[in-house]
């Protein structure tokens, strides 16, 4: 099954329906900071982390295929990315960019993936 850059990975444990808000996202190398509001719908899943003091109180916005594992006992989330890789993201506006298509495409090309949502080649 081809699985989109907006939709969470089926091995992810993610439960449609549940409240993210909150929890803890751990990169790769450690915390980057707590979900803010995150999105279930299909093809147009994400979330919206705030890095707190990490990067200055920058918040960013997560592909949900970037989402490896949810462990709700933790009220942690884990992400196949970087500090580094999530640091340098496209810099991200909720006011302006949560219902930016442009923005969604350049996010996805960022993290690896053609327009369109298609697979990293």
């Amino acid at each position: 099954m081809t699985e989109h850059v907006w939709s969470y990975k089926s091995t992810s444990g993610h439960l449609a329906g549940a409240d993210l808000t909150g929890y803890k996202v751990e990169a790769t190398d450690g915390s980057i900071g707590k979900v803010d509001k995150h999105s279930d719908e299909v093809g147009d899943a994400y979330l919206v982390v705030d890095t707190g003091v990490w990067i200055f109180g920058k918040e960013v916005l997560l592909p949900a295929s970037t989402v490896t594992r949810v462990v709700p006992e933790d009220g942690k989330i884990f992400v196949d990315l970087t500090k580094e890789q999530i640091k340098d993201a496209p810099e991200f506006h909720r006011e302006k960019h949560l219902g930016d298509s442009g923005y969604r495409e350049e996010l996805g090309t960022y993290y690896g993936f053609p327009p369109f949502g298609g697979r990293p080649l």
